[in-house]
């Protein structure tokens, strides 16, 4: 085992990356190894896709597997080692699919079938043990020997935008969203990656393809977000329980959490959203149902206490699982990507046995004083109220935005965008997005001429919406996105973070300070390369990186 892909890299003097029986995360040695053997299987898919898609043809399931496929290996998703067997497996029957699909109509076309080696032609083990052999062909430090750190850091890069990108993508699909442009994108990519290629500018570029790609996907999901439920108005979320039979539902995925309320619907039972599903309130359609009454805890890595807390069943969607306590193993559900051996798992969205449970149980016994959050402040929120914003930046009562974001995560120093948070002056802005707002978000910060000094965009991938935001005060005042007094103060986790970053810096953006840590994947070779074009910055102290960022003037 070898795993660098997220912030709780084992830090060391000897080098950093997980590379004992058990990562910080939970995840074993075993799962691991099977996981770098699937994205090795799926590289084979996407050779043959990317052929059979320029001459013409695609395969849906194909195309539906890669994003599920690559879902499955981030950061807190997929524990199950027997599950990623099942997938290897699946995986190879897919790209023998494919391969005759593109053999087919070359043959077709008069063109010459291309033999493709390495994950194309790999054969999978039957046993798991036989495998976990044969995963060393998928490992990420493959060829370090030969081509040293920075080049094997370039290429995980890739592989882990390239995860996050999908895991967003699968997002949308779920909603009825796709695009044929994003998954060319990501065979391409993958292709490009079967290659083990070894050169730095061409796996720069690859890098920036993906940020690309995956500005394409946030589009895409912002469209399946608010086609399916309402476009984002801001609106205040109970953060207090009240009295009655409850459900609990974390991750990402507001399919689910739709799917969930309207099968709950007149059962006396109340739904709570947790970590990244607060946004879902600012949804009009979603809001709707009288039984979504609030939130309940805070961030992913405060679960452990949180669940065993709350007296009812938990429903898991998308990413961000911990290991399950005994306090509440028996009453935990997963769905989706997510996957736990020993924990129930719910397909088709059939959430019965999770209802069951909630019956059976009490709930909350009182209602606590009611207490609430802002949330929605979407870009067609802010945008709503441009020229408001255009005129009090104009008249000088706002002096500056920071966007102070991103996931949230146990390891130390994330106490610093709290700290940023609270010594902005008052005469600026803070957009969050992600679950790191829960480092402040129940503050006050009061307003600027009936404009909240803190405005919550939503979860990590509202990243687009930050975005238009910029790209729409830029317009207004006729300049570069770099040349507005705006700062990106992002905290990443794992790898849609990753994702987002690659889309900042393929933009163009400059100035980005990144924390708690960078990750380990990045060489300070890398490092500099980043530094040189695009002025990233590790976070320092919080007081010298605002006065840093001050002096960008309005």
């Amino acid at each position: 085992m070898f795993c660098y892909q997220c912030d709780q890299t084992t830090r060391s003097e000897n080098g950093d990356g997980c590379s004992t029986e058990k990562g910080v995360c939970g995840k074993d040695a075993t799962t691991s190894d099977l996981q770098d053997l699937l994205v090795y299987a799926i590289k084979g898919i996407a050779q043959y896709g990317k052929r059979a898609r320029d001459l013409g043809k695609t395969d849906k399931k194909a195309d539906e597997f890669i994003l599920y496929g690559l879902f499955t290996t981030l950061t807190n998703v997929n524990f199950n080692a027997h599950r990623f067997v099942e997938l290897i497996h699946e995986a190879i029957e897919i790209r023998e699919r494919v391969k005759t699909l593109y053999e087919t109509v070359a043959t077709e076309q008069g063109q010459a079938i291309e033999v493709l080696k390495g994950s194309a032609s790999f054969i999978p083990a039957s046993s798991q043990d036989d495998l976990l052999i044969q995963a060393q062909w998928g490992a990420i430090l493959r060829g370090q020997d030969i081509v040293g750190d920075d080049i094997i850091g370039l290429r995980a890069m890739m592989i882990y935008g390239l995860k996050g990108t999908a895991a967003y993508a699968y997002h949308a699909f779920v909603l009825g969203y796709e695009d044929d442009v994003i998954y060319a994108g990501i065979e391409k990519a993958l292709d490009f990656l079967s290659t083990d290629p070894t050169d730095a500018d061409a796996l720069l570029t690859g890098n920036m393809d993906i940020g690309t790609v995956n500005l394409k996907v946030m589009e895409l999901l912002d469209a399946a977000n608010t086609g399916n439920f309402g476009v984002q108005e801001p609106a205040q979320a109970r953060i207090t329980p009240i009295k009655g039979k409850a459900i609990l539902i974390s991750g990402h995925d507001l399919k689910d959490l739709h799917e969930l309320l309207e099968q709950t619907k007149d059962k006396g039972i109340n739904i709570y959203t947790h970590g990244e599903m607060l946004p879902a309130h600012a949804y009009p359609i979603l809001r709707s149902y009288s039984h979504l009454v609030g939130n309940y805890g805070g961030a992913w890595q405060n679960q452990n206490k949180e669940f065993a807390d709350f007296p009812g069943p938990i429903l898991m969607t998308s990413n961000c699982l911990i290991e399950p306590t005994a306090a509440y193993k028996q009453r935990i559900f997963t769905a989706g990507p997510v996957g736990w051996q020993g924990v129930r798992h719910l397909e088709n969205h059939d959430f019965s046995p999770l209802i069951k449970i909630a019956s059976a149980m009490l709930g909350f016994k009182t209602d606590e004083a009611e207490k609430t959050v802002t949330v929605g402040f979407g870009r067609h929120a802010v945008l709503g109220v441009a020229d408001k914003v255009i005129d009090a930046v104009k008249s000088g009562a706002i002096k500056h935005f920071f966007l102070i974001g991103g996931c949230d995560g146990a390891a130390p120093g994330r106490n610093y965008y709290t700290e940023l948070a609270e010594k902005t002056p008052d005469d600026s802005i803070i957009l969050t997005l992600g679950c790191g707002k829960y480092r402040f978000h129940e503050q006050d910060f009061g307003n600027i001429g009936g404009i909240p000094r803190l405005l919550d965009i939503g979860q990590c991938n509202d990243t687009y919406s930050a975005i238009q935001i910029a790209s729409a005060l830029a317009d207004a005042f006729e300049c570069e996105v770099n040349e507005l007094p705006l700062s990106f103060m992002i905290s990443w986790f794992e790898q849609k973070a990753v994702a987002v970053l690659l889309t900042l810096l393929s933009l163009g953006i400059r100035g980005i300070h990144l924390g708690p840590s960078i990750p380990a994947f990045i060489t300070p070779s890398v490092l500099a390369i980043l530094v040189d074009k695009f002025d990233l910055k590790a976070n320092g102290d919080p007081a010298e990186d605002l006065a840093a960022a001050l002096k960008k003037a309005a």
